[in-house]
């Protein structure tokens, strides 16, 4: 007899093996690459290129070491307020569940990236150009860097082009934790914009 599992269980599975993917491809290119080092997957189309992050999205820095600790402060906030976002969705049975699975892909992209926040600042060594990291300390908790891999430099722009003469296409270097939330926003937006606009 097969066992059903509740909505509520079978989202928290989703999330837990997306937030497994994410941390074993980051491990793996932290403990197998240089910092900058690039492996062509597809070409020069898709490559994957070890960068870290210090701080919000696309490298942006906020404020130092001061601002670090606020934006990791804010992601546990967000990430406690989708949580109980998606249960309270739960409890009311009536929500569409792509609304939830979409949550879900949100909130466990930014878990993702907080495991990084929190965690590799105390279990890696630095990465640099000349070596890969290992198992030891490089920051105190609270300030890791979030480790970047996917680049899809596309094409450049043409130089003739104003503005975006010489640039290439897409430039931001990106992770699976960051695919999810994308993706996530994305198909909530397109497929269920209705039930957020009645909330």
């Amino acid at each position: 007899m097969a066992v059903r599992l509740s909505k509520g269980v079978r989202l928290l599975l989703l999330g837990f093996v997306l937030v497994l993917i994410d941390q074993v491809i980051k491990v793996l290119v932290k403990t197998h690459m240089t910092l900058g080092e690039s492996i062509p997957v597809l070409g020069n189309w898709f490559q994957l290129l070890f960068v870290e992050n210090k701080g919000m999205a696309f490298g942006m820095a906020f404020g130092g070491v001061v601002g670090k600790y606020l934006l990791t402060l804010f992601r546990l906030v967000l990430f406690a307020f989708l949580t109980w976002w998606i249960s309270s969705l739960i409890k009311k049975g009536t929500v569409p569940t792509g609304v939830l699975v979409g949550l879900t892909l949100i909130t466990a992209g930014a878990l993702g990236n907080i495991v990084d926040c929190l965690c590799y600042g105390l279990i890696f060594s630095e990465s640099t150009v000349d070596t890969v990291a290992t198992w030891g300390s490089y920051a105190p908790f609270m300030q890791g860097k979030v480790v970047d891999m996917f680049y899809f430099p596309l094409w450049t722009w043409p130089d003739w082009v104003p503005g975006l003469g010489g640039h290439i296409f897409f430039e931001p270097v990106f992770n699976f934790a960051d695919s999810c939330v994308t993706c996530g926003a994305i198909y909530l937006i397109l497929f269920h914009w209705k039930f957020f606009a009645k909330e």
